[in-house]
């Protein structure tokens, strides 16, 4: 049985122990794309044991490389990917909601495809949870924990920029664990006066203020620019946090979630169906 895994979309933290399970798995019958379904279309599909997947197994990023993809959505890109994904018996595809819609594609047109979600924004449709988002939110934890000491030696606020596209989990989930002052994790909530009024009160009382602001709903530079014609001598300092969010090693949790989806993987290969969705739910790892 030749199987063939693809990375699509963002890479996420646990991505590399997967592609390392199915490769202890299926040895010299396991090949990848590099960079996606990019691969898929350009027939860039060499033997999996090319990307050294021993050697990442523990690490974030992946082996394989990924890519953003709008040729696959065209019909003349979907087919020649569609072509080279016919060579394999079974495609494995990990990512997002992009990708979930890419492989159920290839499934509609004749290729046993698995989906399994791997995506730091935690947004996949029908799943609980998605790999690598407790890594993406651990390492946005630790970020403000090393910076805040300096701010609070002179009473600063500071606006930390996470992750999430349209998604507000890592936000959330960012602001409650490290008790924010203040949290935009959409555009009702951005409510400048009422920051501004927090981090002047606080300023007062001779503290340093946290702002968790989610990406893509107003520059950072603008937001603070803004923050600053509100406040009284309060000092705003950025600091986005980025690709910390999806290159920081993965956390136990992300490993052991990893292990069930390759597991999963494994079940849904014995009797493969024409799509198979690996999803979380309860913190069990199903197949639908």
């Amino acid at each position: 049985m030749k199987v063939l895994v693809i990375a699509s979309g963002g890479d996420t933290p646990g991505m590399n122990k997967v592609i390392f399970n199915l490769y202890k798995k299926f040895k010299n019958n396991l090949f990848a794309c590099k960079r996606g379904f990019s691969g898929l279309i350009d027939d860039e599909i060499y033997s999996a044991s090319v990307f050294e997947p021993k050697k990442y197994k523990n690490q974030a990023g992946v082996c394989i490389k990924s890519a953003r993809c709008p040729r696959f959505i065209t019909d003349e890109g979907f087919k020649k990917g569609l072509k080279n994904a016919k060579k394999f018996d079974i495609v494995v595809i990990l990512g997002g909601n992009g990708s979930a819609k890419g492989a159920k594609r290839l499934a509609e047109n004749g290729v046993k495809t698995i989906f399994a979600p791997a995506t730091i924004d935690n947004d996949i449709e029908g799943s609980e949870y998605s790999l690598g988002f407790h890594t993406a939110v651990k390492a946005c934890c630790e970020a403000v924990y090393n910076v805040m000491p300096s701010m609070n030696a002179f009473d600063r606020a500071c606006v930390f920029q996470v992750m999430g596209r349209r998604c507000d989990k890592i936000a959330k989930n960012v602001a409650t664990t490290v008790e924010a002052d203040a949290l935009v994790a959409s555009e009702e909530e951005l409510d400048l006066q009422k920051i501004a009024k927090t981090l002047n009160k606080n300023y007062k009382q001779e503290k340093s203020s946290i702002i968790i602001l989610r990406e893509n709903i107003l520059p950072i530079e603008k937001f603070i620019s803004s923050l600053k014609t509100l406040t009284k001598g309060v000092e705003v300092k950025p600091f986005i946090i980025g690709h910390l969010q999806r290159g920081t090693k993965p956390s136990k949790v992300d490993i052991k979630m990893a292990n069930q989806i390759s597991k999963s993987i494994f079940k849904a290969t014995k009797s493969p169906q024409m799509f198979s969705y690996i999803y979380f739910e309860e913190g069990c790892c199903k197949i639908k």
